[in-house]
């Protein structure tokens, strides 16, 4: 694990992750990564039609979060400065898995690899479930127009390729924390004291790892 902490959040579409990345950011200090996704010229077309776009949604994904983490680890990682992203890199697995055809999967997993094997890795990850209906109450309250032909099947199915994705990660990383956060009992944009909780858990993490800095980028 680096020394320098580097915390990624994930959890399926709408959960809050960039929230709780922006906050978690603002309170320990930590250079904030925000994946892109609106800018994704497909991705209203994906939603659309999932079959049709699938391969051009995820590519463009895939490159900009390469791109995305190489700048981070020159610019921030080497200089001993922490980060905190609302994303994980191989997410883009889960959603490869779930809408590409076996030919294209094959090619888009090459590329994957090529473009992944000497990326920077999380040393803490924070996972973010919940049940469908919380799920699709947050993109509502969220009104991305792109967002609302999201079928809910799809969400259902996606929800739980994340919690068999994290299932696999802890059993593959043990040494990397995962904490787990259920969005049905746990609001940290209404409710500070749900907050203060996920930091003192994340707090607690970082000083067990020993020797990483509690602040950041100071």
């Amino acid at each position: 694990m680096a020394e320098v902490p580097f915390i990624a959040i994930e959890g399926p579409i709408g959960i809050g992750k960039t929230s709780l990345a922006k906050k978690l950011s603002s309170h320990f200090n930590y250079h904030l990564l925000k994946e892109i996704v609106e800018e994704n010229p497909f991705l209203g077309k994906f939603y659309d039609d999932i079959e049709e776009w699938s391969f051009q949604t995820e590519m463009f994904f895939l490159c900009n979060r390469f791109k995305q983490l190489e700048d981070i680890d020159k610019k921030y990682l080497k200089e001993n400065k922490a980060v905190i992203a609302d994303y994980h890199i191989s997410k883009n697995m889960i959603f490869a898995r779930r809408t590409l055809q076996e030919g294209k999967l094959e090619k888009y997993e090459q590329i994957y690899q090529i473009l992944t094997e000497d990326m920077p890795a999380p040393n803490m990850l924070i996972y973010l479930n919940a049940s469908l209906d919380t799920i699709l109450e947050r993109i509502h309250k969220r009104g991305r127009d792109i967002e609302q032909n999201i079928k809910a099947s799809y969400l259902e199915q996606l929800r739980n390729d994340y919690e068999d994705y994290m299932n696999a990660f802890e059993r593959l990383h043990p040494n990397i924390p995962v904490i787990r956060i259920n969005g049905d009992t746990t609001d940290f944009i209404q409710y500070q004291q749900d907050l203060d909780c996920i930091i003192e858990t994340v707090t607690k993490h970082l000083a067990v790892a020993g020797g990483i800095k509690m602040k950041g980028n100071q």
